[in-house]
């Protein structure tokens, strides 16, 4: 298994910047004022062939009331019994100070091996710090540059010394997942090469054809099934997301029985986007923690608009986003801003009302709230509405069967012969307009993808087809498949002409 280290010590001595080194990917935030970091930041990582799991904390403060700070060091203690070796960084150019020493005397109570580096130690500068280190008694330091990537291969073998051959070559039994495939562009090239608009071509031929270019095959449905088990065995990634202080770190911690990442009445406490493991029924969820998100205009300060981007690359990344709203506050126009950027993004949506303990009405509440649901987010039709309690965990156990159920959705496959028969049945009570006098015929239509559900319809003059009609198929979709709370996206392509082969312009007719 891969080695689980925690990168510690005080603030602003570089701990994030080694962390982003290591995992090989900007994952936590960067900035030259001390205190970013607040909660602990799991993610894998690898120096030269050794795997690890890799734990960022918060810069170590010895205070220990109900403060922010005090909060923080509990984060940082917990890294320290997670993890299987302490890397205890210190600042090369500041030398060892007075905080320095009392956190070394932390970590000598814990009982797991210490490697101590000097960070900033690039060039000359640090040699002064280096030589202090020597007086906090954890053997040599490394000197090291966690923006520069020097020292690595020091830090390498400093690393095998503090464990031993034993527990360091059990650190490289590990497995790799493969990722799942993306985009199947192959159904649109099968489908451009059938004449789905030949008059002669009758629905039992056109449907042979199709078979017969393998859109609709056995071994197809069979891959088909394969993916969805396969889908169910990939954790879910779940991202929650929010304005500040509406109760997504609550909520979180109640989800999973302990205080993992930081809460209080502070708006705005998480700024890295946290990544948790977890399992829910047998199936593997990975949480993620956001920070809130403000509007742009209210988005000031650098180290905010660094949080802000994380939280939007959380979304884009995520499976399913549950968007949490204060009761009192639900469904402003920052919330729908999100919602919609879930949608566009093709991300599986649940909407979440924090804070149920303290409404009065509950009935009366919960028709107001389906009602702005319905009017103010159409293209999130169905998406459902959880209510709870992060704090006192009133209704939390409805949230999760919500979310595995939109998941599901995401992640469903419709046979091509049930769609076929509704487009019929549709466009028989419901035919498209037509444009300029000229009808528009669709002619068949297939899923090329799901995660989210994507589809094909193959239609005479499709190019002309109105956007109105193109939503009221995706809500019919939607409807006749039980698909709520998904967004579906649907592709309209012109089938071939038949006589474009049999006349080309500036070609001289037989005699």
């Amino acid at each position: 298994m891969p080695l689980k280290i925690a990168i510690v010590g005080r603030p602003n001595v570089g701990k994030s910047t080694l962390f982003n080194r290591l995992a090989g990917k900007q994952l936590a935030l960067v900035d030259d004022q001390p205190g970013v970091t607040r909660d602990r930041k799991e993610a894998p990582g690898r120096l030269a062939d050794l795997p690890l799991i890799l734990i960022d904390t918060a810069g170590f403060e010895d205070v220990h009331d109900d403060s922010l700070e005090a909060r923080m060091r509990s984060q940082t203690e917990i890294a320290i019994r997670e993890a299987e070796l302490a890397l205890f960084l210190i600042d090369a150019r500041v030398g060892v100070t007075p905080m320095d020493e009392r956190f070394a005397n932390v970590l000598r109570k814990a009982d797991l091996p210490v490697v101590l580096a000097a960070n900033k130690a690039e060039g000359n500068q640090g040699d002064m710090g280096l030589a202090e280190a020597w007086s906090l008694g954890f053997g040599e330091p490394v000197g090291l540059s966690g923006a520069h990537g020097e020292g690595m291969g020091e830090l390498y073998g400093a690393i095998r010394t503090a464990l031993g051959e034993e527990a360091f070559e059990a650190a490289f039994a590990e497995d790799d997942a493969a990722e799942g495939a993306g985009f199947d562009d192959e159904i649109l090239d099968k489908l451009a090469e059938i004449d789905v608009d030949d008059p002669n071509l009758s629905e039992d031929e056109l449907t042979a054809a199709l078979e017969a270019a393998g859109i609709d095959d056995a071994a197809e449905a069979e891959a088909q099934l394969a993916a969805r088990e396969e889908a169910r065995k990939k954790p879910i990634r779940l991202a929650i997301v929010g304005r500040p202080n509406a109760g997504k770190s609550t909520l979180i911690n109640q989800l999973l029985g302990e205080q993992r990442v930081l809460t209080g009445p502070e708006a705005g406490i998480t700024r890295d986007s946290i990544a948790v493991d977890w399992t829910y029924e047998g199936r593997k969820v990975k949480l993620v923690d956001t920070a809130g998100l403000r509007r742009k205009a209210k988005v000031q300060e650098k180290l905010e608009r660094m949080s802000t981007g994380e939280t939007v690359r959380s979304l884009k990344y995520a499976d399913i986003v549950a968007l949490v709203m204060d009761a009192d506050e639900a469904f402003e126009k920052q919330d729908l801003q999100i919602a919609d950027l879930a949608i566009r993004e093709g991300r599986g949506l649940v909407f979440v009302i924090s804070k149920w303990d303290l409404v009065e009405n509950h009935a009366q509440k919960m028709r107001e709230l389906s009602e702005m649901a319905k009017v103010l987010l159409p293209n999130a039709k169905g998406a459902p509405v959880v209510t709870l309690s992060g704090l006192t965990g009133k209704r939390v156990d409805r949230f999760m069967p919500a979310v595995a159920k939109v998941y599901d959705d995401w992640s469903a496959r419709v046979k091509t012969g049930d769609l076929n028969r509704w487009l019929r049945y549709t466009i028989e009570r419901h035919p498209p307009p037509s444009v300029h006098g000229k009808r528009i015929k669709p002619r068949y239509m297939a899923q090329m993808k799901s995660r989210p559900p994507t589809f094909v319809l193959i239609a005479s003059r499709g190019e002309h087809m109105p956007e109105q009609y193109k939503r009221f198929l995706i809500n019919g979709i939607r409807e006749g498949f039980d698909l709520p709370g998904v967004p579906i996206r649907l592709f309209v392509r012109q089938g071939s002409n038949p006589f474009a082969d049999k006349y080309k312009p500036g070609k001289k007719k037989k005699a």
